[in-house]
């Protein structure tokens, strides 16, 4: 078959199953989710094997060390994995939850019920854990899902979709429930996107060269993922040693991730005082800072900031740091140069939170914490397919809930209109 042969068949294949996984109840759903973390758990040395190769191939091509750091799955990070497929065993199904019921002055009885989407179109870049997160959580909601990781991870995805199947399948999954597109084949991607009637939902999870192609060619319905230039503003009435812990977590604990804070805000009547103190405590873990021209006047030692930085997702251990004129300016320049990911304001004065909080357009806003929280796990949502930038359907971490729909179930007596 040619790639547009092979991905329609895999359409109707996951468009199959999809009907199929609409009859499985809840404690089903929660035993296939459980051999699915155990075949995880069993295949650990073929997975790990498989990532070495992805890793050695990395190298070679010099991917840097923030996506080298997305692509590595070490033994704990596989626990993790395995852990966050049976969390998701124990979260309420949100498959058939009443959302609302009401009666008509006719008498006809409506209720409003979620159900699955469907068949999701899943594409991704250079990190294997989406290939579980994402089958295990279209699973719990009775979506079929077609995978498409960046081919510098094919070997480890291939490795963990062979285990979801392998497991899923011998406690009953439909065979194609999940499947796995292995061609490097770009065109692969632009049918899948253009599956009308067979895909109902596209996610695009990565850069944001991929996101926009991907939106530019779809003719399916699409949830953005962009890229996250996240801020921490740190107002005049923050606590300092506050301030300090939150910037350097949300930047250091892990860079690479979307979560990551990418700008500081600094009320420059504080500038004088906790910009030496920051440019300490970041230098000592090796970040890079670049500073417009009043952080320079403070600190000399940080490189000028350009133009370009402001609107840059760095993924790495650089931060660009900029005073403002208070909370007002703080807000604006967010706003206008944020992803509208996560942001966050470090300050003691309730009134500047609950300004930053109604004002910031973005989909999480923080008071007094670090951006990393901006997680399904941490939200308690179990294991999530995306954070969404995008304001309709879903906003944030995409959990359970946001991988299904409602329909609206009408019970009448014989009611004509």
């Amino acid at each position: 078959m040619n790639v547009t042969e092979e991905i329609r068949s895999m359409g109707e294949k996951a468009r199959a199953a999809g009907r199929e996984l609409a009859k499985l109840g809840s404690r089903k759903k929660n035993a296939i989710l459980e051999s699915m973390a155990a075949a995880i758990d069993e295949s650990r040395k073929g997975i790990r094997d498989a990532n070495g190769r992805d890793m050695e191939a990395a190298r070679a091509a010099g991917l840097s060390d923030a996506m080298m750091d997305r692509l590595q799955l070490t033994d704990a990070r596989l626990d993790g994995i395995v852990d966050a497929v049976r969390k998701l065993e124990e979260l309420p199904d949100p498959v058939g939850q009443q959302l609302s019921q009401w009666q008509r002055p006719n008498g006809l009885e409506i209720r409003k019920v979620r159900v699955p989407i469907g068949v999701i179109g899943m594409i991704y870049e250079a990190r294997p854990n989406v290939t579980v997160d994402a089958a295990a959580l279209c699973f719990k909601t009775s979506n079929a899902v077609i995978l498409r990781g960046g081919r510098e991870a094919l070997q480890s995805n291939m490795a963990l979709t062979e285990a979801l199947r392998r497991g899923g399948e011998r406690s009953g999954m439909p065979a194609d429930a999940v499947q796995l597109i292995t061609t490097t084949d770009y065109a692969a991607v632009t049918e899948l996107v253009r599956l009308e009637g067979l895909v109902d939902l596209v996610i695009p999870r990565g850069g944001e060269k991929l996101i926009r192609a991907v939106a530019e060619q779809a003719r399916v319905p699409v949830i953005k993922h962009y890229k996250g230039i996240c801020h921490v503003y740190v107002d005049a009435a923050a606590d300092q040693t506050m301030a300090l812990d939150i910037v350097e977590n949300a930047k250091c604990s892990r860079p690479g991730v979307c979560n990551a804070c990418e700008k500081v805000l600094v009320d420059r009547t504080i500038a004088k005082e906790f910009l030496p103190k920051l440019a300490e405590r970041l230098g000592a873990r090796g970040v890079e800072l670049r500073g417009d021209e009043e952080a320079r006047n403070v600190v000399p030692a940080m490189k000028a900031a350009t133009e370009a930085d402001w609107d840059e997702e760095y993924l790495d251990l650089v931060l660009a740091v900029r005073t403002v004129e208070g909370a007002g300016e703080a807000i604006e320049w967010i706003n206008r140069h944020g992803s509208h990911h996560s942001d966050s304001v470090v300050t003691e004065d309730e009134a500047v939170k609950e300004r930053f909080c109604a004002e910031v357009d973005s989909a999480c806003v923080y008071t007094n914490a670090s951006t990393r929280f901006t997680d399904g796990g941490e939200f308690g949502m179990g294991a999530e397919i995306g954070i969404s930038t995008d304001k309709l359907h879903a906003r944030g971490p995409m959990g359970l809930e946001e991988l299904t729909t409602y329909k609206y179930i009408v019970t009448g007596t014989g009611q004509i209109r």
